[in-house]
């Protein structure tokens, strides 16, 4: 039978009716409060109420402010963020990536900045150029935090501050180039330019940040004139287009005329050694043949003779045949006429250095040769 059914007479909050009595919470906060004030000198007398109730609220005061310094006190600074102290709005020192200790507040406050974030902001707007032409601009600046306190304390609105300088520098930049430059070559140069001043700007202020890049994202001209903008800009191209070909021809013509008149220098560079060689080779010759023709007259002069006829003969396909008693008869071979026409073709372009040097070199000795006597034998 269960304990809670009609007529079982069990009551298990009450002892003695089947369950365990639940203790009493009053008399266990008093044990509570009479251990902890008689570790604190409160008195021994565990009936006294009021002396042990204060003792118990001194202790746990206590425990709440060290619960607040440790949880008030401890601040874990991200690597990429810098802590900023301010006691009593002073500020007092960075706390660096880790685990730092300050004042609880209200006695120190700390401001996290991220110094490694990287930071957008755009302008744009219509400049006036140089040549007193309208270009609509649109950048975009990006920046990080250098100088956390400087960001924090020194300017009211950095970012703000950011804009206004962006346009200040588009403003002075533009105004110092005309239009196609600023539209056509001129871009990264102008950016360049502008971020230059732009950071200059922010230095001046102290507003402890740091310009890593400017991209100049739009610049055209006005709505208005934009179609006659285009037309420029084509025939502009056009322009550039044709005088490139040209620069292409002429690079490819006048290597090549200044080849061919190196050419022409070195073959008559040639030729002029080649004839001053045979002429030299020619005299040389004669001077041997007047040695030789002082020495043996008549053998010297048959020679020549030989050799003449031999040069002369030998490029012919004729053949001519000397009969005793009888007329000259003149033979003409077909196959030997063939079989000749291609060397007699050679021969005859040839130089007549190389076959005069072939048959110089086969110099005369007269001691090889018989001498005549007196009476011819």
């Amino acid at each position: 039978m269960a304990w809670n059914e009609p007529g079982n007479g069990k009551d298990p909050w009450k002892s003695g009716g089947g369950g365990d009595q639940p203790p009493d919470l009053d008399e266990v906060f008093r044990n509570l409060q009479n251990r902890i004030s008689g570790i604190f000198g409160g008195g021994g007398r565990r009936g006294s109420s009021s002396g042990g109730g204060n003792a118990g609220l001194f202790f746990l005061a206590i425990a709440a402010i060290v619960v607040w310094l440790l949880v008030d006190s401890v601040y874990t600074i991200d690597e990429p963020e810098r802590g900023v102290v301010l006691r009593f709005g002073k500020h007092v020192k960075t706390m660096q990536p880790g685990l730092n200790f300050t004042l609880p507040r209200p006695i120190d406050r700390v401001y996290r900045v991220n110094v490694e974030q990287i930071r957008s902001d755009v302008a744009e707007g219509y400049m006036l150029t140089l040549d007193e032409n309208i270009v609509d601009m649109r950048m975009a600046t990006q920046f990080r935090v250098k100088d956390a306190e400087a960001f924090l304390f020194n300017v009211q609105d950095p970012e703000g501050t950011m804009g206004q300088a962006a346009e200040s520098a588009m403003r002075q930049v533009v105004g110092d180039n005309i239009m196609d430059f600023v539209l056509l070559e001129g871009r990264a140069e102008i950016a360049f330019q502008i971020r230059e001043i732009q950071q200059s700007i922010m230095d001046r202020y102290e507003t402890g940040v740091e310009i890593t890049a400017v991209n100049l994202e739009e610049v055209r001209p006005p709505q208005e004139v934009k179609d006659a903008f285009d037309d420029a800009i084509k025939a502009r191209e056009d322009k550039e287009k044709s005088q490139n070909e040209a620069q292409a021809y002429a690079n490819s013509v006048v290597p090549e005329a200044r080849g061919r008149a190196a050419r022409l220098i070195q073959e008559a560079e040639a030729y002029k050694s080649a004839v001053t060689s045979r002429a030299e080779g020619e005299a040389q010759r004669f001077s041997l043949l007047l040695d030789e023709y002082q020495q043996a007259p008549e053998v010297t002069r048959q020679r020549l003779y030989l050799e003449t006829m031999e040069r002369v003969l030998g490029s012919t396909s004729k053949v001519i045949v000397d009969v005793k008693e009888g007329n000259n008869v003149m033979y003409l071979p077909l196959d030997q006429i063939i079989r000749n026409t291609t060397p007699a073709l050679q021969r005859s372009n040839n130089s007549d250095f190389r076959s005069e040097s072939s048959s110089s070199n086969d110099t005369f000795d007269p001691r090889q040769t018989p001498r005549r006597g007196r009476d011819g034998s």
